[in-house]
């Protein structure tokens, strides 16, 4: 009988204790935490809803998310929500507009010159430290209960922080960026927007993540102390009748617009100003 080429020969196979077991699939760490913070929101929202079902906890106290839920079609069709929620978000993001370019305008001013910096900080320093919340009835006695009262206190709100932290950013400019553009003949203003404030973008930017939520809050106190429209005025409205599902539903869509503005500042730090500091 003729041999069998030894290309053919039949491979051994190891016995199936001895094979390595194959690797399970770990689920991503981060599905892991998304499903846990899920599920601790249900639990928050299912023990809230049984004391209020319950009568563990009287609904002038507390509502339920059922309760907040069917108030939402009230306050959208008979209290005009949305055209509230769009003048507080206006005074909000308009106040910080103006904070943001009033704020770094003087911040790289009194960085770039000791001089005025020595001149203007005290008495900036003073006027940060005044509550704002004791010159709000003197901003209504002075501008009225319209829109321009709601925007300047936003503005008050953000104003100082925009200037204390440009200056800090600039102040972590290096001088050999500055000394190099002077060498290559950049302008004065090439060297502000070319090296000074894209060295600045971090500590600017950590200013406007704060305000994207102080904006919304100083309007919505501007609002409580005095109103004509906002969802300030809401909040005093159902306060005044002891609506509770009303307030919570107002408190719930505000929060959640301030949470979609910080998710836009977080957007645009990251495509935009980001790009332009390393471009």
């Amino acid at each position: 009988m003729s041999s069998i080429p030894s290309h053919l020969h039949a491979v051994p196979v190891p016995p199936l204790a001895a094979r390595e077991p194959r690797p399970r699939k770990r689920v991503p760490a981060a599905l892991l935490i998304v499903a846990g913070q899920v599920l601790l929101l249900a639990a928050i929202l299912l023990s809230i809803q049984f004391l209020v079902d319950s009568g563990a906890v009287k609904p002038i106290y507390l509502a339920s998310p059922t309760q907040v839920l069917e108030a939402f079609p009230r306050l959208v069709t008979q209290d005009g929500l949305l055209r509230h929620l769009l003048v507080t978000l206006s005074e909000a993001l308009l106040g910080l507009a103006i904070a943001f370019v009033a704020g770094v305008s003087t911040g790289v001013v009194m960085g770039l010159l000791p001089a005025v910096h020595r001149f203007l900080n005290p008495f900036l320093v003073a006027l940060m430290t005044v509550p704002k919340v004791a010159i709000i009835p003197l901003l209504t006695l002075y501008l009225g209960i319209g829109y321009a009262h709601k925007v300047f206190i936003v503005f008050l709100f953000g104003y100082f922080i925009f200037v204390f932290n440009t200056i800090a950013g600039i102040r972590q400019v290096q001088e050999n960026h500055l000394k190099v553009a002077r060498v290559l003949g950049a302008t004065p203003a090439q060297r502000i927007f070319k090296v000074v404030l894209p060295s600045a973008i971090p500590s600017i930017m950590a200013a406007v993540r704060v305000e994207a939520v102080m904006c919304v809050v100083a309007a919505l106190l501007a609002e409580i102390v005095a109103s004509k429209a906002g969802i300030g005025n809401l909040l005093n409205r159902a306060t005044g009748v002891y609506d509770t599902a009303a307030v919570f539903a107002l408190v719930a869509t505000i929060t959640v617009f301030a949470l979609l503005i910080i998710f836009a500042v977080e957007q645009l730090e990251r495509r935009v100003l980001l790009r332009w500091k390393h471009a």
